[in-house]
């Protein structure tokens, strides 16, 4: 039978014989008295945060009766994060930030009913953030509310957040650095020392994410039918697998560059299969490379002797990549297979980008054609 009142239950201190004493949450269910423990004293000085805590549990105590009247953002949070986060680390480390630095601080003590687009669409303007930034916060925003209404916390209907505008949103603010052969040949040869060499040729010359360049082992790649399984990816140290099916495949390597390969193996100090291609010394070899630290410590400094910039990234690579694929002319699905993207319009909308010299052909082509007999 379902419930007509909506069950706060109790939040009290409870001793311990050892250790010190802890805030249980007590309710009714099913006519039977439950408690959970929320923490302890030391997690939790004060009741207020002890109470806080329990929203999550409060809610589902009220699985059958819940109301937005009685349900904070910040209880919504809890409840997302404990249940709902992306199982991918990544994704996670990313909403986890986000919802830390932004949308907890702002929105946890409101009820659900209270959070209403404008205000929401005015706080997100205020904000000192790109707007690809506000837009993520806006779609972490709209999970929580997704949620919310499937969890029966809000009437089922419109999501609020889809009324939220976020200008710009779709619009890069810097252009994308795409770089011609020459630039990459420039760059690379001022990079000082291996393996750092070695890692730009692979980045550029495979397209490889981050992630997956610097989550390479060596067990990855096989020299006799030059090959590389794309297994795993990397980022801050915790490894996860590839993010799909396209990407959890084999790669074709090019001689050259399978002779790069074994050549810096030969120079590592850890060269099993079980050993990162890229292993770290700072990390005696049980972690790679930090990507972000080795693009500023010797990406940058090689573009800006190079005389292309001064925050040439792993990413610039994997564009450049995939721009000198078209160009060649090679077949769009083939450039989805090698960048390993399952939908082809991440390829051509996002990664692929037109040189000016080839603008510039083109455009030459169909004028010649218009204008020849006007002349």
């Amino acid at each position: 039978m379902r419930r007509t009142r909506y069950q706060f239950g109790a939040v009290q201190r409870k001793p311990r014989k050892l250790g010190p004493d802890v805030w249980v949450y007590r309710f009714t269910e099913a006519g039977v008295k439950r408690s959970i423990t929320i923490g302890t004293v030391e997690q939790y000085p004060k009741r207020a945060q002890a109470v806080r805590a329990a929203e999550s549990l409060r809610m589902n105590a009220n699985a059958d009766q819940p109301t937005a009247q009685a349900v904070t953002f910040g209880g919504l949070i809890d409840r997302y994060i404990s249940e709902e986060m992306p199982a991918r680390f990544s994704t996670a480390d990313s909403y986890g930030a986000y919802i830390r630095a932004h949308i907890r601080p702002k929105w946890a003590a409101y009820q659900l009913l209270q959070i209403k687009p404008f205000a929401v669409e005015e706080w997100l303007k205020g904000l000192q953030l790109a707007p690809k930034s506000r837009g993520h916060i806006k779609t972490i925003m709209m999970s929580l509310f997704k949620c919310a209404m499937r969890w029966e916390l809000v009437p089922l209907g419109t999501n609020p957040l889809s009324l939220v505008r976020v200008p710009g949103v779709s619009k890069r603010q810097t252009k994308a650095a795409v770089l011609t052969p020459d630039q990459v040949r420039r760059l690379i040869d001022a990079i000082l020392g291996e393996p750092f060499k070695t890692m730009a040729w692979m980045s550029v010359c495979l397209g490889l994410e981050p992630s997956v360049l610097f989550g390479l082992k060596w067990g990855d790649i096989d020299f006799a039918t030059n090959a590389m399984q794309i297994e795993r990816g990397i980022v801050h140290n915790h490894v996860g697998p590839a993010k799909n099916e396209y990407r959890a495949a084999s790669l074709p390597v090019d001689p050259v560059l399978i002779a790069m390969l074994a050549k810096w193996q030969q120079q590592s100090e850890w060269k099993t299969p079980e050993d990162w291609v890229f292993a770290s010394p700072y990390f005696g070899g049980e972690f790679p490379y930090n990507p972000r630290h080795t693009a500023r410590l010797h990406l940058w400094p090689a573009a800006k002797a190079a005389g292309i910039g001064d925050k040439i990234g792993w990413q610039s690579f994997r564009r450049t990549y995939s721009s000198l694929l078209r160009q060649m002319g090679a077949d769009v699905k083939v450039q989805q297979s090698l960048m390993r993207h399952s939908d082809i319009k991440t390829t051509l909308g996002l990664y692929t980008d037109a040189y000016t010299e080839d603008m510039r052909v083109a455009q030459g082509m169909l004028t010649s054609r218009l204008t020849s007999k006007v002349q």
